[in-house]
């Protein structure tokens, strides 16, 4: 069985974090996205997405606020182009082989993935791993890591890896949902402005308020 998620790298922040409950993360660890999160795995969520553009101010952007929280979130609120560290993850639950992004790609970038089904029939992940897939006619072949010699492969339909694409939008959606309601409670004032950026770092339509 081939099961695809849209992941979150982990952001490692320190001991310490207190502006809201998070759930306990290995850094660097994946988090898969979906509506089943418990409010604690969003807070997690929301605090990678937040520190992946935990960024100064240097490009004409309002100064950093001084009150912990609105510091925490100034890049996440005020930056354009917002990035959250991740992408697709898949298994193969049979033959124990998985395919993770690789360092530098972004949930966003799952575009790329349409590259492989209607484009150029190839596109690649990230580095170290540097994963990948190629369509060869009605199949798709992903390797774990395209600058290992004798990486492990795999493969899957087309057909089912646009239905595993189309599934893995939903989940991104379904998170987003989630989003809004738990920001209402933990970062009141502020809540419209987060939902809206997280969906826009993960490429996904803001829910409508």
């Amino acid at each position: 069985m081939i099961v695809l998620q849209p992941v979150l790298e982990i952001q490692a922040i320190g001991e310490g974090f207190d502006l809201w409950p998070v759930a306990e993360a290995e850094p660097y660890g994946f988090l898969p996205l979906s509506g089943a999160l418990s409010p604690a795995e969003v807070g997690t969520a929301v605090m990678s997405i937040a520190a992946c553009n935990d960024h100064e101010p240097d490009d004409g952007r309002p100064p950093r606020p001084t009150d912990p929280l609105g510091a925490f979130l100034h890049g996440l609120l005020t930056m354009d182009d917002l990035f959250a560290s991740g992408g697709l993850r898949v298994t193969d639950t049979v033959g124990g082989r998985t395919l993770v992004p690789g360092c530098c790609n972004g949930i966003d970038e799952r575009s790329d993935w349409a590259e492989v089904v209607d484009g150029s029939g190839w596109a690649s992940f990230g580095h170290a791993p540097s994963p990948c897939a190629e369509r060869l006619g009605e199949r798709v072949r992903l390797t774990v890591d395209g600058d290992r010699e004798h990486s492990p492969v795999f493969e899957l339909t087309v057909t089912e890896l646009r239905g595993l694409l189309s599934r893995a939008e939903r989940d991104l959606a379904d998170f987003v949902h989630l989003v809004g309601p738990w920001a209402a409670r933990h970062v009141p004032g502020r809540a419209e402005a987060t939902t809206a950026a997280v969906a826009r770092a993960l490429a996904v339509p803001a829910p409508v308020q």
